[in-house]
């Protein structure tokens, strides 16, 4: 058998960079974005209703107010009676969603 090459010798070793600054820069948005996708100050039931919402609709959060489709917004204690604001249409399809995803979290256990 031959001699193989030491894959650990700094000699015939390349870094690229460019690269690694790029994927670097990635995994900062993208923890960035996640952060941003935490309530601060809200129960996990909200939390866990903001994550299911996210699932259908674009949501973000105004304090702790979850804004959807950046018009509709749903106040605690986030039942649809809470929700406010958008075109009557955005708003019936927000309240829509907000129950079904409220049964299927009490159905789950999460919206205890």
């Amino acid at each position: 058998m031959g001699q193989a090459e030491d894959p650990l010798d700094i000699k015939n070793c390349y870094l690229d960079l460019n690269s690694l600054r790029a994927r670097e820069e990635s995994a900062i948005r993208q923890a960035e974005a996640e952060c941003e996708r935490i309530g601060v100050g809200v129960t996990s039931q909200a939390q866990n209703i903001f994550d299911a919402l996210s699932k259908t609709l674009p949501v973000r959060w105004d304090k702790t107010v979850i804004v959807v489709m950046n018009e509709v917004r749903v106040s605690s204690p986030y039942l649809p009676e809470s929700v406010s604001g958008g075109t009557p249409a955005a708003n019936d399809r927000v309240k829509k969603v907000l129950e079904l995803e409220r049964r299927r979290l009490q159905t789950r256990g999460g919206g205890q």
